[in-house]
């Protein structure tokens, strides 16, 4: 869906709007990664304050990981859209765990059961040795290339009445069918910085949501990733967002005193086994050499700190609401049209998104965010 709307030359320029996504932390919730004390285990009550908390505070979709340590994603995205009215689901299909023909029998049935509230998260593994240990031992350009055929089966399922036929390197399929058929093609978004995650979103991809990094960086990345998808006719298909932490507080000082108490305590073990479980992704890669060559700051109100304790999106935008909303609006002015956030405590972090800083965003983007 786009919106047209004129610009300041009385032109009509295209308006993609803005959607805001948030996290479902299966893992458990913290203010403090150094305090064990401070743990909140994951539960179902837990959950459901967080999804609710989301939903109220205008959120379109949330995400649902699948680390080691989180709870069965699929099982937990259903659960909580079952509590909920409006917000969908963005949950990963991983290459080797599920087959195509069950994963996209699955997502329809999904699709069908939650009117229309499902998307799906590409994901082919952080980490090697979590992959070696639940029996996937392929190469991670074997993964990403298995993940294509998947992605692709999946696509064909979904659209096709009749039988599909597929002949590939991984799957062949004489004559599959599905039922039910989703009432429409989930959109899909993947994450990840390699050649191979790049590759995959170019050609399938609805949104590549780019981990946190300097604004440079992240406008170059949009040219090289729309250059790509050109070669496949999705120039002007492919959206772009943000995978970002965030915490907002009345003063940017409060906002500080939370930052450092999420990383009170952390230990140099806990740093040393993010860096080296981690080390084979390269968007992985890419945050701790932020941290290595910038330092806590890659920018004003970009902190670096929370890539010492957890993997993936450890790039978190500190301050008051309106120096969040500045940082955000530099990715939106970038071309970024989606931003999927997470803080702590995940339900309080995003009822404090919903009352302070998505109204600024909406007076700075009219028309282009649904009403919360």
């Amino acid at each position: 869906m786009r919106y047209s709307r004129p610009d300041d030359k009385g032109s009509t320029a295209v308006r993609t709007p803005l959607e805001f996504g948030w996290f479902l932390p299966t893992w458990g919730d913290t203010t403090c990664y150094g305090d064990r004390e401070a743990f909140i285990p994951p539960s179902a009550a837990l959950f459901d304050r967080v999804m609710l908390a989301a939903e109220d505070a205008g959120f379109e979709y949330f995400l649902v990981p699948v680390d080691a340590a989180c709870w069965e994603a699929w099982i937990s995205a259903a659960m909580a859209v079952a509590k909920t009215k409006r917000i969908t689901a963005l949950v990963a299909a991983r290459p080797g765990y599920v087959s195509p023909v069950q994963l996209a029998k699955m997502g329809a049935t999904f699709d069908r059961l939650s009117g229309g509230r499902l998307a799906v998260n590409l994901i082919a593994g952080q980490s090697e040795a979590d992959a070696a240990a639940e029996g996937i031992v392929m190469a991670k350009e074997d993964r990403y290339a298995l993940m294509e055929e998947d992605v692709s089966i999946m696509k064909a399922l979904w659209t096709t009445r009749g039988p599909v036929h597929f002949e590939g390197r991984f799957h062949t399929l004489k004559g599959a069918r599905i039922s039910p058929h989703p009432s429409r093609v989930p959109r899909f978004y993947l994450g990840g910085g390699s050649a191979e995650a790049w590759a995959l979103s170019a050609k399938h991809s609805d949104v590549h949501l780019f981990w946190g990094d300097t604004p440079d960086r992240i406008a170059d990345n949009i040219t090289k990733i729309r250059g790509m998808a050109a070669r496949h006719g999705r120039a002007d298909t492919i959206g772009f967002g943000m995978r970002l932490q965030i915490l907002c507080r009345e003063t940017e000082a409060l906002a500080w005193d939370a930052a450092h108490e999420l990383v009170r305590g952390v230990t140099e073990a806990q740093t040393r086994f993010i860096r080296t479980h981690y080390a084979g992704s390269a968007a992985n890669q890419r945050v701790q050499q932020l941290a290595q060559e910038h330092g806590d700051l890659i920018g004003p109100h970009l902190w670096t700190g929370v890539t010492r304790v957890r993997p993936g999106a450890g790039i978190v935008v500190v301050g008051n609401p309106r120096q969040c909303a500045d940082t955000l609006q530099q990715f939106i002015d970038l071309g970024c049209t989606s931003f999927c956030l997470s803080g702590y405590l995940h339900d309080e972090e995003a009822t404090r998104f919903g009352r302070w800083v998505r109204p600024l965003l909406a007076e700075r983007n009219p028309d282009r965010m649904h009403a919360a």
